[in-house]
């Protein structure tokens, strides 16, 4: 009888694990520790990057998972607040991936939206740190929600679609990179 009830604990136990794998967040354009290529650096305020918005592909979303979102966040900028790069919710759930240099050329997952960075336009904008900064780092992070869509304008900044993505999370993942200049 010991042997039945220690091997469906084991069962269960691993049974539970291997339902929920845990969620990963690869890139092409992004390589996790590195220094960010120009293509994704911004092209302005004195920065002369192409700025192309990454490939970003996700997998092991949890079960629930209505939609996605995803961030890019410099928690190293000069503001006592960081800098949002780009926000793209309201991302279908059975989407898996974002192309390189799909911001602004309707390329994203239909029904996605991209709201605001802190550039003041919606789209992505890529890394222009300081001049003598030490390097900032860069999150990218897809967020798995358990909403289909999030109740905001595309004119939404990025902290404020960042509330709603935390209060409605499930799982995330992210990758994060450096840039210095």
């Amino acid at each position: 009888m010991r042997l039945i009830t220690a091997a469906l604990m084991a069962a269960t136990v691993f049974g539970a694990t291997a339902a929920h794998a845990e969620m990963k967040l690869t890139s092409k354009d992004l390589v996790a520790g590195k220094t960010m290529a120009d293509a994704q650096v911004f092209n302005g305020f004195g920065c002369s990057g192409k700025n192309i918005s990454p490939e970003l592909a996700w997998s092991g979303a949890p079960e629930g998972t209505k939609s996605f979102a995803v961030m890019a966040y410099d928690p190293d900028a000069p503001t006592g607040s960081g800098w949002w790069h780009w926000s793209v919710f309201n991302i279908p759930a059975d989407a898996s991936n974002i192309a390189t240099g799909a911001s602004g050329d309707k390329k994203l997952p239909a029904g996605a939206v991209e709201g605001h960075t802190d550039f003041g336009a919606s789209g992505y904008g890529g890394a222009c740190p300081p001049v003598g900064d030490k390097p900032h780092r860069y999150q990218f992070t897809v967020y798995a929600l358990k909403l289909d869509k999030l109740p905001l304008p595309e004119t939404a900044p990025g902290a404020m679609v960042g509330f709603y993505v935390r209060a409605n999370t499930l799982d995330k993942a992210t990758i994060e990179v450096t840039y210095g200049r």
